[in-house]
């Protein structure tokens, strides 16, 4: 180990960081940063700063990802193939979001590395710390995109996926500057990645209920996101009589509480269903809506009731439809399967806590990450840590920086540990 930690002074620089990237917005008064624009841009540049002055080569993928390369004792340069421990999350952020979520992963990654900086300490491999940009979705109808090219598992179908304003994914790289036909080279080979580890907000109360600053996750929720559309027919909104109305949007508001109904219903495998985007045409005050847009994000902590409550949704919103006249068809754009971390990295993590006196429990995590991505590339593993109320995608989010300092402590004291020879076999 090298040395005693000053937990106190991590948690202040990565206070610090935190909220020199929270300034960068693509709106004055909320924190908006949505993926590849020039806002993201903007941070991934700030991000690179850091990692070259925590003496990190850095490089930019055909995704955007902001990659910074930690060398492995004695490592010639040049020598991509070195294998290397992956450390990050992302820096893109939902609409009007809070400060924490993804930022506070790339930021300790950078701090862990400007510790060994300072120490002169090299390992027998790499560090990459990673800078990913679209692990929200808030931008294009994708979802962990960047992490998933990384992975070598993106799909060439997102590429002609539009945001609100008509623009397509190709397009949004190109006018960022990357070359959409060179996907396929941010790829990272199997034999090059040891692990990914990324310290990430719980977005839960699980750490504040027990009085405990860090946990260790063990698996990740799976997720659908499906886009329902719903049609009906238009018309006068006096003169219409209510029985013979095919009112899209009450079909749509119905289908929305029979996804509550079946998540409710399912409690044992801890689903959740969320309707928190709907578009409503023609959208006039004094009309019969005709056409209803909504997205069902659907999550579970195993697969198997997740996939059934998927196909029974679709049969109730169907009869649904076909009780009030409209029609009803499904858009599934993303299918992210329960993503278990390794367990002989969580023991590592655990050990890493346990040495500078903190009691980690071990918990599940319902909400996404890339770690799901990553985890069809190496294995994968995650420190969670308490924020306020267990309130996140809010700007009320909030973590203490001596809570983020105790993370920042485990990754250093993890890595230091970290020894490739313990991943089990096969």
């Amino acid at each position: 180990m090298t040395g005693t930690l000053d937990i106190e002074r991590l948690g202040r620089r990565a206070e610090a960081m935190i909220e020199e990237l929270a300034a960068i917005s693509e709106e004055p008064d909320r924190l908006t940063r949505r993926f590849l624009t020039p806002e993201h841009k903007r941070a991934a540049h700030l991000v690179a700063q850091w990692m070259a002055e925590a003496t990190m080569v850095t490089s930019e993928d055909a995704l955007g990802t902001v990659r910074g390369h930690y060398a492995a004792q004695g490592e010639t340069a040049g020598a991509n193939a070195v294998p290397r421990l992956l450390v990050g999350s992302h820096i893109d952020t939902v609409i009007n979001a809070g400060k924490y979520d993804g930022m506070l992963g790339v930021v300790a990654g950078i701090l862990a590395i400007e510790h060994f900086r300072d120490a002169g300490r090299r390992f027998p491999f790499a560090v990459d710390v990673l800078a990913f940009g679209d692990e929200e979705g808030s931008r294009f109808p994708t979802v962990l995109s960047s992490s998933a090219a990384l992975a070598g598992t993106f799909e060439p179908r997102w590429l002609d996926g539009t945001d609100r304003d008509g623009i397509t994914l190709r397009q949004a790289m190109q006018d960022y500057g990357l070359d959409p036909g060179a996907v396929g080279t941010a790829a990272m080979a199997r034999d090059e990645a040891l692990a990914y580890v990324e310290i990430h907000i719980e977005q839960g109360p699980v750490l504040e209920r027990a009085n405990q600053p860090i946990g260790v996750v063990t698996s990740i929720a799976g997720q659908y996101r499906t886009r329902v559309t719903v049609g009906g027919m238009a018309g006068h909104a006096g003169t219409v009589p209510m029985p013979i109305r095919q009112d899209a949007l009450l079909a749509a508001a119905e289908m929305a509480l029979a996804a509550e109904a079946i998540a409710k219903a399912r409690h044992e495998a801890a689903m959740v269903a969320t309707v928190g985007q709907m578009t409503i045409n023609p959208g006039a005050i004094n009309v019969i809506p005709d056409r209803v847009a909504f997205v069902l994000d659907l999550r579970a902590s195993s697969d198997a009731p997740r996939m059934e409550a998927l196909v029974l949704f679709q049969k109730r919103a169907e009869a649904i439809a076909a009780a009030r006249g409209c029609t009803v068809a499904f858009e599934t754009y993303h299918d992210c399967p329960t993503a278990g971390c390794a367990p002989w990295l969580q023991d590592g993590l655990v050990q890493a806590a346990t040495a500078l006196g903190i009691d980690a429990p071990r918990l599940v995590s319902g909400a996404g990450h890339d770690g799901q991505s990553m985890a069809r590339l190496t294995d994968f593993a995650m420190i969670f840590v308490r924020c306020k109320g267990g309130i996140s995608h809010n700007p009320a989010e909030f973590s203490t920086s001596a809570d983020m300092g105790a993370a920042v402590a485990t990754l250093i004291r993890f890595i230091e540990g970290f020894d490739p020879a313990r991943r089990p076999a096969g």
